[in-house]
Formats: C-alpha cells, structure tokens, sequence
C-alpha cells in the first residue's frame, strides 16, 4: 500500500513539475528573452525575409510604421482555424485607419493557398521555414506553440505576445489605442 502512495506521490510531483515548468518558459518576465529584447525582436521581425504565395520574397519592413499584426500559423492547427475568420474581419475594419496583419504560414504553399481561397484572408500570406522557427523563439516561443501572435505598434513597440488561439475581443482590446482616429470628412 505504501509503495503505491509513493508512487501515486512522485508521478503528482512530476507533473506539477512539467506543468510548472511550462508555464516559467511561457510567462514574460523581466531579463528573460520573452520580455527583454522586444527592441531586438522587433527588429527581427523588420528584417524577415520571407517568400509569399506567389513565390515573391517580401520583407516584413515593408509594413513598418503600422499597426502590424504578425501571427504564425498552420492550416492543420485548429485554434489558427478558429481565430482566422476574426482576423480577416478585423483587417477589413480596421484596415484603413492602419492595422495591417500578416500571416506566416508554418505549412505547405498548396495547402496555404488552398485555405486562404476557403477563408477569404484579405491580408498578406507569406510562407515560414527553418528561420522561422527561430524567430518565433527569439520572440518568446519557446514552446513552439502554434498559433502565435506578435502586436508591434506604429513606433515599433512590441506590445503583445499571444500563445495560442486568440479572441477578436482580446486582439480588439490591444490594438484600439493604437489604431489612427477615424476621421470624417
């Protein structure tokens, strides 16, 4: 009886411990790489390279100065699936008044293009391979989790990390005060 106690013990600590240690290497925090260097990951993000749909190499730079949206994903991932309809909501609201998303694809060109014909994505696709991976981990991924999601305001701050599926009503909240005033004319 004792034996199965102590057993039944050790797996309890194993897990709280794996638990606990995904959530350290989740949570931003001063000095580590998820929270220092956001210039540096920024400037990373600037510097991407990276080839589109139609086999153009684009660079990231070419939005700076926007609010710009960049969100690493795959067609197979299921909350990149849920939360896609709310971005190309988004980047058609919010477009003109200069929010802009880009979508890095961690998956095959065919699939990509097959998906954004099925979703409508009214925003850049541009297609991730091994640089990428590193990147998303420069920019506090260290899990690898997919999706992720990085926010960079006008003046190139990095103002969100978001692991995982994210709400239109988060991702609303974020980028508001940071979106050019609606103007009339």
């Amino acid at each position: 009886m004792k034996r199965k106690h102590g057993i039944a013990l050790f797996a309890a600590v194993a897990i709280a411990a794996t638990v606990a240690g995904a959530a350290y290497q989740l949570w931003p925090r001063k000095g580590g790489p998820a929270a220092s260097g956001s210039s540096v990951v920024v400037e990373q993000v600037y510097a991407a390279r990276l080839v589109d749909l139609n086999g153009r190499e684009q660079s990231l730079a070419q939005w700076q100065g926007q609010v710009l949206v960049v969100n690493f994903w795959a067609t197979w991932c299921t909350p990149c699936r849920e939360e896609i309809p709310g971005f190309v909501r988004m980047q058609e609201r919010y477009g003109p008044r200069g929010l802009q998303f880009v979508g890095i694809a961690i998956d095959q060109p065919d699939q990509v293009a097959k998906f954004s014909r099925e979703f409508h994505i009214n925003y850049p696709l541009l297609m991730g391979g091994p640089d990428t991976l590193d990147l998303m981990l420069q920019a506090g991924n260290r899990a690898g989790v997919l999706p992720y999601t990085l926010v960079i305001a006008r003046d190139g701050r990095l103002v969100s990390r978001e692991p995982g599926g994210l709400k239109e009503s988060r991702l609303e909240r974020i980028i508001q005060p940071l979106l050019m005033p609606v103007t009339s004319g």
